[in-house]
């Protein structure tokens, strides 16, 4: 148990120095290892992607399989509105938004109604979907780009959904709370950047 808490805290620590909110430096490679990379190379993203997972789990029931597969539906939509605008209005307050929210959601151990669930976090991943997409290099073509994404999003998606599980067969609510804590003030110094 010592282990797992230990493993835990060092990944969350270095998560929290390694990078800033911003994770849309815009990837200089193409096809879908710049997708892949995307979620990967910011800390909004990253966090977001394993939350949804991580509380689609304790949460359970229906809300366990329909809200990370509706995020990762909308975030596909998402990114395909995104490459038909040329700017879409407050893509980076929508990412930390949904980081502050899903961190909430974890730490208050909330389960709410499948609907609201299903639309709330639908609505955050068009957020996520446009910046994956804004962000795609300039020669890369949407489709290999978003498979990579979508990789990516479901690695991080289930890296918080096992974990989640995890933590409900070891009966350890503290550690659920504490990891939404971590999770909801990063997004809220995220929002201050």
């Amino acid at each position: 148990m010592k282990l797992i808490i230990s493993k835990v805290s060092l990944s969350l620590i270095l998560m929290i120095v390694s990078t800033t909110a911003l994770a849309h430096s815009g990837h200089q490679t193409t096809s879908w290892m710049a997708g892949l990379s995307h979620p990967f190379g910011g800390l909004d993203h990253l966090l977001a992607l394993f939350a949804v997972g991580f509380w689609a789990a304790k949460v359970g029931g229906r809300v366990q399989w329909a809200v990370p597969l509706t995020f990762l539906v909308m975030m596909l939509v998402g990114g395909g509105a995104g490459m038909l605008m040329t700017s879409l209005p407050f893509v980076e307050q929508g990412i930390v938004l949904s980081v502050i929210v899903l961190g909430t959601l974890i730490l208050a151990a909330k389960r709410l109604p499948l609907g609201f669930s299903v639309l709330m976090t639908g609505g955050f991943a068009m957020f996520h979907g446009a910046a994956h997409s804004i962000e795609m290099p300039v020669n890369g073509m949407f489709w290999q780009y978003a498979v990579g994404f979508m990789m990516a999003s479901i690695l991080l998606q289930g890296a918080g959904f096992a974990v989640g599980k995890w933590l409900n067969r070891q009966g350890t609510e503290f550690i659920n709370r504490a990891i939404g804590t971590v999770i909801a003030a990063i997004g809220m110094s995220l929002a201050m950047l």
